[in-house]
């Protein structure tokens, strides 16, 4: 907690889609919040609606910038107390062998490797905060294989064992770590995923989105402030023995 009491979160792209449902809700619930991303345009439209909250420019899978946005949050906020590493991009929707490698590590690096690094400079302000909770966002493509779409896929998986080894880890040091899996999340990002499968397997948009909705169990997409919700409640003392865990937000998806 700050001098004030009130407990610190970052957010990584948390300048749009869920990352900004998750920043409304934090901030709603009077948490001190700091969010990177990738716009400027998008960050100074987030600093303009959440008065008070940190909005810097990082790309999550350069070094340099994520440790120059931990820096900030620091001497703005003097510590952390949670993490939410969102950021991930949908990546190349293609058979295997038409990806191309560039696209490949790109959808890696973002979705993987900068959970990594985000997570490598939250810790020690978690441990001096006297522990914390991590949140890493995955998806329904970690359980479920995911034609068309093995690099999201694969990094997905990835953050699922990262999420439970860290929950090992830093369970001694009384910060828990838990992994979100949302489904499919109504949006402009699952419109072009849908557009995009049905070029790949040559079929209408509708007859993907009937697809996709009839592998749902609850027949319906989740949203944005679904997700968030999960989050505040592993974030917020309610989920203080809560650890180690893959929590589907998905209306139980059978298949992808």
């Amino acid at each position: 907690m700050d001098k004030d009491g009130a407990r610190r979160v970052a957010i990584s792209a948390g300048a749009g889609g869920i990352g900004l449902a998750i920043a409304r809700r934090m901030t709603k619930a009077g948490w001190r919040v700091a969010i990177c991303d990738v716009s400027g345009e998008a960050l100074a439209a987030a600093a303009s609606e959440l008065p008070g909250v940190l909005a810097l420019r990082a790309d999550v899978s350069d070094e340099g910038e994520v440790a120059a946005f931990f820096a900030e949050i620091e001497r703005s906020f003097g510590g952390l107390d949670a993490m939410v590493n969102n950021a991930g991009i949908a990546g190349p929707t293609a058979g295997v062998e038409d990806i191309a490698p560039q696209d490949w590590r790109r959808c890696i690096d973002i979705g993987l490797t900068g959970q990594f690094l985000c997570t490598r400079h939250a810790v020690p302000m978690l441990k001096r905060a006297g522990g914390g909770s991590i949140v890493c966002m995955s998806s329904a493509a970690g359980k479920h294989g995911y034609a068309f779409r093995t690099p999201y896929s694969a990094a997905k998986f990835g953050v699922i064992g990262f999420a439970q080894s860290l929950a090992k880890e830093l369970g001694p040091a009384n910060i828990r770590v838990n992994a979100i899996l949302p489904g499919i999340v109504e949006g402009p990002r699952m419109r072009s995923v849908i557009e995009n499968r049905a070029a790949a397997t040559g079929v209408s948009v509708p007859e993907m989105e009937a697809r996709y909705l009839a592998s749902i169990s609850l027949r319906r997409m989740v949203t944005m402030e679904d997700v968030a919700e999960t989050v505040y409640f592993l974030l917020s003392e309610a989920g203080r023995n809560i650890s180690g865990q893959s929590i589907g937000v998905d209306g139980n998806v059978e298949t992808l």
